[in-house]
């Protein structure tokens, strides 16, 4: 396992990180790290922590929110399996390969956290231990977390919900037994005193309070409270559901930083309809200002590509208008699309792709940037990292091409247009010569047999792409 880890393997010892003496933390500044236990062995929703809240693994959101928290010093992920590992190590973060004996259904939060800090090979003031059940960590509540910890005003912070419910348990005569309060008094919610809701989103401790008591429960314990739409937690598909949603509607782009651009063509640069006369022949409508975007990345030197199931001639005259690569008649677009970005030496982490129905979702699980047109399929609304406020076919590939950065003085010049199709525009009625649309024949042989059409325009303008890491 090639891991680029800190721990190949895990040094066996039976001692354990120690707090320095006074006089040694007055000679040095306050150190702490983020340990995010992510096992392999998920039973409610396989590999959840893989799992993908608008196009972002919760465990890459986890360590997104533990890089972009000041206070943490390191973010290490502790895990069994090779493919959180990998998912750790793209993410940012170091990884502690976890023993079997503290990696079953049994095992404690607590063990995976004591294992990591006896390997780190530093010792840490503070221990911030995080979940990637919790999709909506905000790195400002850790931060005044460990600002509490390390200023002394508390042994443990935890995050946690203003909590209003009225709790109840079942007796063992199946008879419900109020919780907390009494049942006979029901006083207004602003009568109440604050009750609050542990959401199991982070909790930042005294590393060597942690080592002594083997729990992250010990002396004075206080509370970061979060607000509620903070403290939605994942334990069954039917929440995984619900963050998806939440997040599709919530999370906007301001920036994509990205490498590389990949479409479908209907319902992205079209609005998924079709004009057909009374001869099957059709016609499709293209937003002019979506060229404009598309040269702009490509005289950057930006890889754009369109990947279309279908294999029509109207999707080959676009791509040479806009001088892009084009892969048509493709029936696994992840398996072609994962090809194109290894043939490129991109890194997939920073290739986006932009589709609208559910076809395009296998491609969604390649790149790390899935985006939907504003009129997409719920589903892929739901897997999307982007919304796009345009919907396709009217300004939607502009829209996300204006959000990827680029030089601002773009001083390549295009490619000569020299696509060759393996499709004759005879056999296929099209019209070169129409001056309002494409057209295309409905009444066409089909081939089951045919390959995808991969043409390539750019490979002049592919000078110092981001390598696969």
């Amino acid at each position: 396992m090639n891991y680029q880890s800190i721990l190949t393997p895990p040094a066996p010892t039976d001692r354990v990180a120690t707090a320095p003496a006074d006089n040694e933390s007055a000679a040095r500044p306050h150190r702490a790290v983020a340990i995010i236990p992510a096992r392999g062995g998920s039973k409610g929703i396989p590999l959840k922590n893989l799992q993908k809240v608008a196009g972002v693994s919760l465990l890459a959101r986890a360590i997104n929110a533990a890089k972009s928290t000041p206070s943490i010093d390191r973010v290490v992920v502790s895990t069994d399996h090779e493919g959180i590992a990998a998912e750790a190590i793209r993410a940012g973060a170091e990884v502690s390969h976890r023993p079997a004996d503290i990696a079953g259904d049994t095992a404690t939060s607590e063990s995976a956290l004591i294992h990591t800090l006896a390997n780190l090979g530093e010792d840490f003031d503070t221990t911030v231990f995080m979940q990637c059940t919790s999709p909506f960590i905000d790195s400002a509540s850790i931060n005044n977390a460990v600002a509490a910890v390390r200023d002394g005003d508390s042994d443990v912070v935890f995050s946690a919900v203003e909590d209003h419910s009225f709790l109840w348990r079942l007796d063992e005569g199946e008879s419900a037994v109020a919780v907390g309060h009494e049942a006979s008094f029901r006083p207004r919610r602003q009568d109440r005193a604050k009750h609050y809701n542990e959401t199991g989103a982070f909790y930042v401790m005294r590393t060597d309070g942690l080592i002594e008591h083997g729990h992250r429960f010990f002396g004075r314990i206080t509370i970061e409270e979060v607000p509620p739409e903070h403290a939605r937690e994942i334990d069954d598909m039917s929440d995984l559901s619900l963050v998806r949603a939440i997040a599709s509607t919530q999370e906007t782009a301001q920036v994509i930083d990205v490498d590389a651009l990949v479409t479908d063509f209907d319902g992205v640069h079209t609005d998924d309809g079709a004009y057909v006369d009374e001869d099957g022949n059709e016609q499709v409508r293209v937003h002019r200002g979506d060229g404009m975007g598309v040269s702009r990345l490509v005289k950057s030197g930006v890889p754009v590509m369109i990947l279309s199931k279908e294999r029509n001639p109207v999707v080959t005259r676009r791509a040479e208008k806009l001088h892009v690569d084009v892969t048509q008649g493709v029936d696994n677009k992840s398996k072609v699309l994962a090809s194109w970005i290894e043939e490129q030496g991109l890194d997939a982490a920073r290739v986006a792709y932009v589709g609208n129905d559910i076809n395009d979702l296998e491609a969604f699980d390649v790149v790390g940037w899935p985006i939907a047109v504003a009129d997409a399929h719920p589903k892929v609304l739901a897997a999307a990292r982007v919304v796009l406020d345009r919907p396709g076919g009217k300004g939607a590939v502009r829209e996300v091409c204006d959000l990827i950065p680029v030089p601002d003085q773009a001083t390549q010049g295009l490619p000569a247009r020299g696509l060759t199709s393996v499709l004759g525009t005879e056999q296929f009625g099209f019209d070169p010569h129409n001056a309002g649309a494409h057209q295309t024949n409905t009444h066409r042989p089909s081939n089951p047999q045919q390959q995808p059409l991969l043409t390539n325009h750019a490979e002049g303008l592919r000078t110092n792409r981001k390598q696969v890491s």
